[in-house]
């Protein structure tokens, strides 16, 4: 079985120049036996920094781990996590699969996260709900910002052909004209969202959590389910939560595993892509907008507006920042 892999001639991407998931900077070998309490510790806090990251929409989880410095190791014991079912199923080497996922990282990080998600999910749900325009402006402002961090993530010397740059370009118009029609369309943000709806948006955000420079807040911002699921969590509405965590573990399984092949086979257009998706997105922040989603004029909490904006940019240009000179520390 063959498949459509970009090669060289067509797009630049020489496979040697540019290492897989499991091999870029920042993957260790698992460790063995109890890590030190500070390093503990310091896993506590990157996952108490990634789930702020995921509360807000514009900042990539994914991005942040990758600043941490455990963004590989994550993915991959995760990925070993996801296998373990598959061995239950066909009988093979459990253990195998056991011992090949970090869980001190997976357990200590998982903690960080979930204390900090619950600690200011209720000021987040609170501050979209009540400053819809001033929200709205600090999100533009950090999702403008974010269409950047895919073009960076490109491999150098990429479409070098025509044809290659043509295809990219395509993609990329297509993509963001089709998300700026889907945003356009009348809808309401439900208060009491369906449990189906909630379940396969869980599915695609989860996705968020491979794919640094995507904020699964921002897509839940935009089909409307970002107040309503900030809301359960800090209301503790366990029905909705468990729901959600259904999801997300199905979105773990499946998706995780879709958007690692498409990063290992067409890693360049898939940044291309990304970059399309988050400029197209632009539309659904517009901070002044009637019930049906039609843009209105500036209103007169203009300059607020325009200062949120432009501290959104600066977050994440600094985070986009760091993850750059990180990257050129690491392979220096």
């Amino acid at each position: 079985m063959t498949t459509n892999r970009q090669t060289p001639s067509d797009y630049g991407d020489n496979e040697q120049s540019r290492p897989s998931l499991d091999q870029r900077p920042g993957l260790d070998e698992v460790p063995r036996g109890r890590p030190p309490a500070t390093e503990l510790a310091a896993n506590v806090v990157r996952g108490g920094l990634i789930g702020l990251a995921e509360t807000v929409p514009g900042v990539s989880g994914g991005t942040v781990a990758l600043v941490t410095g455990i963004y590989t190791r994550a993915i991959a014991s995760a990925k070993h996590l996801t296998d373990i079912p598959k061995a239950v199923a066909t009988r093979s080497d459990v253990r195998a699969e056991v011992r090949q996922v970090d869980w001190w990282l997976l357990v200590t990080v998982g903690v960080g996260m979930l204390l900090m998600v619950f600690s200011v999910a209720g000021i987040m749900a609170s501050f979209v709900t009540d400053q819809p325009a001033h929200s709205k402006a600090l999100f533009m402002g950090m999702i403008a910002m974010s269409v950047a961090i895919p073009f960076m993530e490109i491999t150098r010397g990429a479409f070098c052909t025509t044809r290659s740059r043509l295809s990219a370009v395509l993609l990329f118009v297509v993509l963001a004209a089709g998300v700026v029609v889907l945003t356009s369309l009348p809808g309401v943000e439900p208060s009491s969202p369906s449990l189906i709806l909630v379940f396969f948006a869980a599915t695609i955000a989860i996705c968020a959590l491979v794919l640094p420079g995507v904020s699964g807040s921002f897509f839940l911002l935009v089909i409307g389910l970002y107040a309503p699921t900030l809301t359960a969590v800090d209301e503790r509405n366990l029905t909705y939560l468990a729901v959600f965590a259904l999801g997300a573990l199905v979105g773990l399984v499946s998706f995780v595993r879709v958007l690692e092949w498409l990063l290992a086979n067409y890693h360049d257009l898939a940044m291309v892509a990304a970059a399309g998706l988050l400029l197209g997105s632009l539309r659904a922040l517009w901070p002044w907008q009637g019930e049906n989603r039609e843009l209105l004029a500036v209103g007169n909490e203009w300059p607020a507006a325009l200062g949120l904006f432009a501290v959104g940019v600066a977050i994440v240009a600094v985070v986009a920042i760091a993850q750059r000179r990180l990257a050129i520390t690491r392979t220096s």
